[in-house]
């Protein structure tokens, strides 16, 4: 189905006053949907800018890591050392949700100002590609849950949709397959080092794009092999590998299972499918509940469905926002999910295991499934 409508459908009216307005189409009626809660927020002045609370953010996560690398050196060869390298991990996540923002121009007015802070923070601080990372985020934004569109689920190691469960003929990866939605969380600890891995293809690799290529090339060299350096200078080899295995396995859970509840068991979207933009990004978008503490450790994640509508919202106005977004689905009769994380694990869980094992339709929201295309 196609929510189209003619392009003079008005016309008439407009010409001719005194002839009865006619009835919108629903693309029109979607449209104003979607205008009618801008205009709410834009009103209640969430667009703006939020430079003080970026700029201590900045701030204090430099100093937090300059102070985490003389504390490092400071406590030497010592097991302590691992409850170092978790502490790195956290503050790399926090690091690393703060170029998410910036990559999303929720920080400066300036498009450039937060292209470099990304730049920096993310492949200089974090180890990731920015460009990389970038690109891949804009097209799950663009497209979130949409077969075909949507990288986020095209994954490799787990199957996302009945399709893809199917499409192993090895026995060992249907075997595997059918039981992922139980290793998907410890299959996390390995995120962190399948993204450092993917930046470095992306930023040396033939098919790497020109713009600042060289200098994500740097920032990353610096980054990933000045870690190694100066983990192996401190500590003794067998010590400095588990150092690093640790730091990379809480890093990539930390970051994988704040990005998990975003949309993983939520409906999936036919490639047929056209929905309005409203539509399209609430649906498929889960928030999680648990207020401003919930905030700080998701970087501002919990508040998706306000994230997605909004997606260059500085994050402290998401809280403020989510009322006026859900009073509006309400109003609109648009299904909003909130519920705990905890919850939120649970039917991702579920979720996998049922796409894995018996590989039933996703499409689970009426909603959803009264608008697929026939």
């Amino acid at each position: 189905m196609t929510l189209t409508a003619p392009a003079d459908q008005f016309s008439a009216s407009a010409r001719h006053p005194d002839l009865p307005t006619p009835e919108r189409s629903p693309r029109e009626r979607a449209t104003s949907d979607f205008t009618a809660l801008t205009r709410q927020v834009t009103a209640a002045g969430l667009m703006r800018r939020r430079y003080g609370y970026y700029w201590t953010k900045l701030v204090v996560s430099a100093l937090a890591l300059c102070g985490w690398v003389v504390g490092f050196v400071q406590l030497g060869d010592s097991w302590w050392q691992l409850a170092n390298a978790v502490v790195l991990a956290l503050l790399l996540t926090q690091v690393a949700f703060l170029g998410h923002d910036a990559a999303h121009r929720q920080i400066f007015a300036s498009g450039r100002w937060n292209d470099a802070v990304s730049l920096l923070v993310t492949n200089l601080f974090v180890g990731i590609s920015h460009g990389w990372w970038k690109n891949k985020h804009n097209r799950h934004h663009a497209a979130p849950n949409k077969e075909g569109a949507d990288p986020d689920i095209a994954l490799g190691a787990v199957a996302m949709t009945p399709a893809m469960a199917a499409r192993h003929s090895n026995r060992l990866l249907a075997w595997l397959t059918a039981r992922q939605g139980w290793y998907f969380f410890p299959l996390l600890c390995l995120e962190g080092l399948s993204l450092h891995v993917s930046s470095v293809r992306r930023a040396f690799g033939p098919s790497a794009p020109g713009e600042r290529r060289w200098v994500e090339a740097t920032f990353l060299v610096i980054r990933l092999a000045g870690l190694v350096a100066l983990v192996f200078w401190v500590l003794p080899p067998g010590l400095a590998v588990l150092f690093l295995a640790v730091q990379l396995g809480v890093f990539g859970f930390y970051l994988g299972a704040a990005f998990a509840p975003n949309h993983i068991g939520m409906p999936l979207v036919s490639a047929r499918l056209k929905l309005d933009f409203l539509r399209r990004q609430v649906l498929v978008s889960r928030n999680i509940s648990g207020g401003p503490v919930m905030s700080v450790l998701m970087g501002g994640l919990n508040y998706q469905v306000e994230h997605h509508l909004f997606p260059s919202m500085a994050r402290p106005h998401l809280r403020k926002v989510a009322p006026l977004v859900r009073a509006h689905c309400a109003e609109i009769g648009v299904p909003y999910t909130q519920i705990s994380l905890l919850q939120s694990y649970v039917q991702v869980t579920r979720y996998l295991h049922t796409v894995g094992l018996k590989g039933n339709d996703p499409f689970l929201c009426p909603l959803v499934a009264q608008r697929r295309s026939l």
